[in-house]
């Protein structure tokens, strides 16, 4: 009897480490780390729209619509409430995206606008929240990439045979990920206009 559970049990073993079993959990929790420093440079950013936005006021108070703007996409990134299953949930990942991307677009008015007021443009708390915020996009776009790679990674092993058949019995299902929300004008070719005048001299 002892001997047979010893045969069944290293039976079980082999047929679960050929089968993508171990492939799929260290996978999976790739992804968990990848998302949560996601997370992490996603919430940095947040944390800087506040300041920036007072800085940007005291500059630049009629510009009501584009400070509304941004901190209303702020609280709509705030009141997502994050966790762990939301990356196994392409409903709410997508809700999720559309808000930072709406965050996004919102800062980069912000940003234009500010383009118009030398003397904001001027101000060193200014020109320190705007070095920080292109510092932390910049680790967005690499921690993004990462967790786009993982998923891959991921969901490669769970559409393939015989991987499949062991995230089908364990309930492992492809994860969703990031997707560029303009792509058409990602895509479209950019303007050059090489008919620039030569500066006077």
């Amino acid at each position: 009897m002892h001997k047979g559970l010893l045969t069944l049990a290293f039976i079980s073993t082999l047929i679960l480490s050929g089968c993508g079993y171990n492939t799929l959990q260290s996978t999976d929790e790739q992804i968990k780390a990848s998302w949560a420093e996601v997370l992490n440079q996603y919430k940095r950013r947040a944390d800087l729209v506040p300041n920036l936005v007072n800085v940007v006021k005291g500059f630049a108070a009629q510009e009501k619509d584009v400070l509304l703007g941004v901190t209303n996409a702020r609280s709509r990134v705030g009141g997502i409430q994050v966790t762990p299953e939301l990356i196994n949930d392409p409903d709410a990942f997508a809700k999720f995206q559309n808000a930072q991307g709406e965050l996004s677009g919102a800062l980069s008015r912000l940003l234009v606008v500010a383009e118009n007021y030398p003397e904001l443009k001027s101000d060193a708390n200014f020109r320190d929240l705007q070095v920080q915020l292109e510092g932390t996009e910049n680790r967005i776009t690499v921690a993004r990439n990462r967790y786009i790679k993982a998923v891959q990674e991921y969901n490669i092993v769970v559409r393939s045979f015989p991987s499949n058949l062991t995230a089908m019995a364990f309930g492992f299902q492809t994860k969703p990920s990031f997707t560029v929300d303009n792509e058409q004008e990602i895509s479209a070719a950019p303007k050059v206009d090489f008919n620039l005048q030569a500066p006077a001299r």
